[in-house]
């Protein structure tokens, strides 16, 4: 650091010179907050994954961190197994981010949409908002930039109006608020799980999506965001998941299978992360998921990095899901 401004630069690929990238000034850093909150029209750099985005508000979380390295000895499984571990109120934000930056971030992040169920008769049926996002407190790297439009998003400036008089420069506008309003049941970000085995660390978030009724009973369906962490120097990557899913109907469902989402992702110090999301139905209003993903070293030796258990829990005044984001 050094007393001058700092000012953010980025690689852009110029659209003339699809072989080559230009650099870019693409606005100046502010000072981390150690304490409070940003605001909206925040502009930040992603501090993991590297992209641009902007506030939209914040979400008050209650963060559960088991922080086990390693386990002492082998608990049983289950949640019922696990020691009790209280919740700390935690700062996430939902942020828009920025489309140019998608692409670059694809092979780290699958976070590139928040996915809704679709308010018809299909049952299965999801829709995505894409370039939506939850970020931590401390992922937050605060900058400023004299553009009017710096982020590059379909909702942006349905969303956000331009304020020169204040400070960050953009308002929400009624439409964010009508949709934050209209659609919180189904973006509320309300429970955290973290643990980490062996310099891993995994992060669950379980949103609920809602009910659906199918061949005359009910399903109740939840997306589940996974963060990966080497906090560590030694490469590994992941081949395996193992699942335990309990419904409050009594049904014990295991599911195995190499990596996932298709990928089997390589963490590294100079790619530390990867984050993805995938979805759950129970025929129960509430259950519990818990299980291990096997990590392979570079030496080819094994191990198991817990997942934290966390509960599947319905909104108790179960409304139907939005009809889509309309304004």
């Amino acid at each position: 650091a050094y007393r001058g401004q700092c000012v953010m630069v980025l690689p852009v690929f110029g659209r003339n010179r699809p072989e080559g990238k230009i650099l870019e000034t693409v606005g100046v850093f502010e000072a981390v907050k150690q304490h409070g909150k940003y605001e909206t029209g925040q502009l930040f750099l992603h501090s993991v994954f590297g992209y641009r985005g902007i506030v939209l508000f914040p979400w008050h979380a209650r963060l559960y961190d088991r922080d086990i390295t390693p386990p002492i000895k082998p608990e049983p499984p289950g949640p019922h197994g696990s020691k009790e571990v209280k919740g700390k109120t935690h700062t996430y934000y939902q942020v828009l981010i920025d489309t140019r930056d998608c692409p670059h971030i694809s092979q780290r992040s699958q976070t590139e949409a928040v996915t809704f169920l679709a308010n018809h008769d299909d049952s299965r049926a999801l829709y995505a908002i894409p370039g939506l996002d939850y970020v931590s407190h401390e992922d937050i790297l605060p900058y400023n930039s004299t553009e009017q439009v710096p982020i590059q998003h379909e909702l942006f400036e349905r969303f956000l109006l331009y304020n020169p008089a204040k400070s960050p420069p953009f308002t929400a506008r009624d439409t964010l608020k009508a949709w934050q309003e209209k659609n919180h049941p189904w973006l509320e970000l309300s429970d955290v799980h973290r643990e980490t085995t062996e310099n891993i660390r995994v992060t669950v978030i379980p949103f609920y999506m809602g009910m659906r009724e199918a061949q005359n009973s009910h399903v109740y369906w939840w997306r589940y965001c996974i963060r990966l962490e080497n906090m560590g120097n030694e490469v590994v990557q992941l081949r395996e998941r193992h699942w335990r899913i309990f419904s409050l109907s009594g049904t014990l469902e295991t599911v195995r299978g190499r990596g996932v989402v298709g990928r089997e992702p390589v963490l590294s110090k100079e790619q530390p992360a990867f984050q993805y999301s995938s979805h759950v139905s129970l025929q129960a209003p509430s259950g519990h998921m818990w299980g291990t993903f096997r990590i392979e070293r570079t030496d080819g030796s094994h191990f198991d990095v817990r997942i934290p258990p966390f509960s599947l829990e319905s909104n108790k005044d179960d409304k139907a899901p939005p009809a889509g984001y309309t304004f």
